[in-house]
């Protein structure tokens, strides 16, 4: 089965961005408490395929000694997991591309999976900055050579959602996992 990873810093809205894009209220429980999500947590799509919650990097409140054990199962995840299609890593469209989003993109680098920058929480920019904020990020992600999809997202307007989802529904029917290292 074909699966579909969220990632992003702890609080940046993954399990708002699961529910929204699921049209489910709780199927993924947010909270405000960073580093709920402390392991894997996978959603059956049917015969379509799986997403997978990723716990959150970043700062959590969580012991560095449980946070280094998340940082072994992502990469694990990331890297050997065969069924892996596409990443999604949301990103707060108020402080996109941090050190810490960058770190991630590049560990994320050779797994070959195809990748989709959701710029979340869009609805708290307004429109001309939301554009340029979307603008700037596809820049730096290009001149870093981390070429992604970027979409502004907000689970609570509805913005990017539709786009979104028919983005992943394809990734999922082509159902063919991509060749490691390309």
């Amino acid at each position: 089965m074909p699966e579909l990873a969220f990632a992003g810093r702890s609080n940046v809205g993954k399990s708002s961005a699961l529910n929204a894009l699921a049209g489910r209220k709780r199927l993924a429980f947010a909270s405000k408490t960073p580093g709920r999500t402390q392991l894997i947590n996978f959603f059956s799509l049917g015969e379509l395929g799986r997403l997978a919650d990723l716990p959150g990097y970043g700062y959590a409140s969580a012991p560095q000694e449980l946070r280094a054990t998340w940082d072994e199962l992502i990469g694990s995840y990331l890297q050997e997991r065969e069924t892996l299609v596409g990443v999604v890593v949301l990103m707060d469209a108020r402080r996109p591309l941090t050190d810490n989003d960058r770190n991630f993109l590049e560990w994320l680098r050779p797994s070959g999976a195809s990748r989709l920058i959701l710029l979340s929480k869009a609805d708290k920019l307004a429109r001309a900055e939301q554009a340029r904020t979307l603008e700037r990020t596809r820049a730096a992600l290009d001149r870093a050579a981390l070429t992604s999809q970027v979409v502004l997202f907000s689970s609570k307007s509805g913005a990017g959602v539709d786009e979104t989802r028919a983005l992943l529904d394809g990734w999922l029917r082509n159902k063919k996992p991509p060749e490691k290292g390309n």
